[in-house]
This record gives structure tokens, sequence and C-alpha cells, in this order.
């Protein structure tokens, strides 16, 4: 657990918890979600405010969806955010929990947090504006965990232009489509999340009693706004997946019927020729034109004949 103080311009680390709260400015208590079980009781001792057991039980939910709700002495707000694992290969998403308290935040996180642990020495080192009451903190927090949604266009769009060539390419059938549905399965997760974390923001939003001026409010309408950006590129992602799929299916369909069409072509040549061999293969003892010393290169320059003009025929007709 850390404990850091900002006061105004100033981020001191904290080694202990202190026995009251800052007169002025606030404190933030970093809580590693496992390992700092006891914290409840380090807020009821520092603050007197008693953290309802249901909202323990949320904060050590892995699967818990985002969501805000409220008391009369805190609130808290659960917001996913992409695991480190979950950057390119596989979409993994964990919670963290920010309890806010007037003169106090209390974040609840995984150990490799990437926001947490690129904000602290920020802030540290004063390279990063430094929030002057709690709901600023966590607008900074939570601007960062969607920031790394908003880095995830890339490597998705990569994997869906690798894609479009290798489902458009008819010499080589596409077989892979287990990818295709791990890529739109992890768009309507994406989808769902979004959808999650602005229902909780704007719940935050509408039913704070937090204070805050117009520049805080300014920040987090931003923030619901980059989460929708995040929301309409899963959408639209979603839609080309598909579109693209149909598009494979209709190219393989086109190219078969090609296919099949001068397979038919060449039936409709070779049936006429056909039944003039036939006829003539007929073993009858008596037939016409058999004693004639040029009727076999007469029938295959008839043969020949037909076959020239099927083709111009079928030419001009635009059937190949």
């Amino acid at each position: 657990m850390d404990i850091l103080l900002l006061d105004r311009e100033q981020v001191s680390q904290l080694a202990e918890l202190p026995p009251c709260l800052p007169e002025s400015g606030f404190l933030w208590l970093d809580i590693i979600h496992g390992e700092d079980d006891d914290w409840p009781r380090l807020v009821l001792q520092l603050t007197g405010v008693s953290i309802h057991e249901r909202h323990i039980a949320d904060s050590r939910n892995d699967t818990h969806p985002s969501h805000y709700d409220g008391t009369q002495a805190y609130e808290i707000l659960i917001f996913r955010g992409l695991s480190p694992a979950g950057q390119r290969n596989d979409f993994k998403t964990r919670p963290a929990v920010f309890l806010l308290l007037d003169t106090m935040l209390v974040t609840i996180r995984p150990r490799d947090s990437v926001s947490v642990a690129s904000i602290k020495p920020r802030l540290l080192d004063k390279n990063v504006r430094i929030p002057r009451r709690p709901a600023g903190l966590m607008h900074q927090l939570m601007t960062l965990m969607v920031d790394r949604f908003l880095a995830l266009r890339e490597p998705l769009l990569e994997r869906f232009d690798t894609w479009r060539t290798e489902l458009l390419d008819p010499r080589n059938p596409y077989e892979d489509w287990m990818a295709v549905m791990n890529y739109t399965s992890d768009l309507r997760k994406l989808e769902r999340l979004c959808d999650e974390q602005i229902t909780a923001l704007m719940a935050w939003q509408e039913e704070t009693d937090t204070e805050f001026d117009d520049h805080i409010a300014v920040r987090f309408n931003d923030l619901v706004e980059h989460v929708q950006r995040v929301l309409k590129f899963a959408i639209d992602q979603k839609h080309e997946a598909e579109a693209l799929v149909q598009m494979h299916f209709s190219a393989v369909a086109h190219r078969t019927n090609e296919i099949m069409r001068t397979l038919t072509v060449l039936s409709a040549i070779f049936l006429p020729l056909s039944f003039i061999a036939g006829v003539f293969g007929m073993n009858f003892e008596y037939m016409p034109e058999l004693k004639i010393h040029y009727a076999y290169y007469f029938a295959l320059g008839g043969m020949l004949g037909i076959a020239i003009v099927l083709l111009v025929l079928f030419r001009k007709k635009r059937w190949i």
C-alpha cells in the first residue's frame, strides 16, 4: 500500500498512515488487490467511515462490471481497465475500484496496473498537473485507462487489414476462422465494456454529491467522449468484420459460378459432338457414308465447324 499526500503543488509519499486527515489537500491510499485486505479498517480508523460489506465484496470481485454506487459518506466507482496481457493478443480486462471521500481517494487495483504505475512517479516528480481534489485524481487515472483502449485501435486495424487481404484472395482459401470469431468476440466485449463504463460515469455525474467546478465537469465530459470514441470504433469494426465475411463468401460463390459457367459452356460445345460420335459409333451393317473415301474427314470437319459456331455464339452472347 502506498500513501500519498497531495497538497496543492506538493506531492509527498508517506511512510505510514497519518493519525488524521490533512487540513489542506487530500490523501491517496493506493491499495493492491489481494494484498492489503484490511484497508476498510484503515479507512474507518482515519475517517470514521464504515465501508458497507457489499462494497467490500464488490472490490474483491475480479469479474465485476463497471458500476457506480454511493452512500451519504462515500462513493464507489468500479471501472474496468485493460490488463497488460491484453494489449495485443488477448482482450482481457480487470476492475479498478475508486472509493471517493471528501478529502481522500482510495484505489484498489491489481499490482501490475499500468495506469497507476505511470502516473505515480509523474506526480512525485511534478511532471503532470497535480489535482487539488480526489475527483481530479480519479479523472486522471480513468483517462489513462481509457487511453489504453484507444491505443488498441492500431493493432486491431492491423489484424483487420491482414484478414481483408487473406479473405479476398481467391487463390488461397482462408481456413483460420477461429481467429476471425475471436476478433469479433473481442469487439463485442469492447462494445459491452464501453456501454458499462459510460453508464457508470453518467450515473456518477448525475447522482454524486461531490462538489467540483466547471473545469472538472468538462474533463469528465471529455472522458465520456473518449469512451464513446472507443465504443464507436468497436461498433464500426464489428460491422466491417461482418461485411468482410459476407464479401468473402460472395467472392467464393462468384468464383464457383464462374467455374460452373465455364464447365457448362464446354459441356454444351461437346454435347452435339458426342451425339455425332455416338451415331457413327453404332454397329449397324448398313449405314450411310461408310463407303465414302473422305467421310471420316468430312465428319471431323463438321464437328469442328459446329464447335466453332457454338464458341462464336456463346462469345457474342457474353456467356464466356
